[in-house]
């Protein structure tokens, strides 16, 4: 079994309630079975952002922090953006560079996952403009274009974009579909349809339907000979 746990919130959390260091918790984690992380709470990672979006999260500094002592410690991690709020292109071109400079000193991340703003039913989406499908197409495809020869796999993830559209963006610079998820309620929360849970058939139908072949893999992406 591969543990696949704790967000660079959560480890710092772990750090501040028991008074040890970053490295100290990460390193008592891995012992404990810890094999790699998601780097969830990214969300923009730009401090003039952060203060507006996220104001009781991470800086950048710290999640960056947290990350990089992941990947020297053998924790490989996901790097992951939140788009489509209040920031601007500048705001996101400024992220995933910054995603790969890390991953040029540390080579610790496993994907990308650009997770686009699910507006309804929090204060934050009154404050938005919608996202159409286009944009998201975008933000895939740049990202693959920015990140090329640094991180080989960009996942389009179809509980939020939808069934259809994450099956576009395999064609606009995306590689892997996200998989099935158990009790997930915050894209739920946030006026998600997609819903949670896919069969390996209809995640082997959508890739071919558009002259893919299909591969399932392990969280290091590894492909599985199934």
């Amino acid at each position: 079994m591969h543990i696949h746990a704790f967000s660079p919130m959560e480890v710092y959390h772990a750090s501040q309630n028991t008074g040890c260091s970053v490295k100290q918790a990460l390193s008592e984690l891995r012992k404990c079975g810890l094999d790699s992380m998601p780097g969830t709470a990214a969300e923009i990672l730009v401090d003039d952002i952060r203060k507006k979006i996220c104001p009781n999260k991470l800086t950048t500094k710290q999640w960056v922090d947290i990350v990089t002592t992941a990947h020297t410690l053998g924790i490989p991690t996901t790097a992951t953006m939140m788009y489509g709020h209040i920031e601007s292109w500048d705001d996101r071109i400024e992220h995933i560079l910054l995603i790969r400079e890390i991953q040029k000193r540390t080579g610790g991340f496993t994907e990308f996952v650009p997770l686009p703003f699910m507006p309804k039913n929090n204060e934050l989406g009154l404050m938005t403009s919608h996202r159409g499908g286009v944009d998201d197409l975008k933000v895939h495809a740049i990202a693959r274009i920015l990140l090329h020869r640094y991180i080989k796999n960009v996942q389009a993830s179809w509980v939020k974009l939808g069934r259809k559209l994450a099956q576009v963006a395999l064609m606009f610079g995306a590689n892997d579909l996200g998989g099935t998820l158990m009790e997930e309620n915050i894209s739920k929360s946030a006026g998600g349809l997609a819903g949670e849970c896919l069969q390996k058939e209809e995640f082997e139908n959508l890739i071919r339907e558009i002259g893919r072949i299909p591969k399932q893999r392990d969280t290091l992406y590894r492909v599985l000979d199934v």
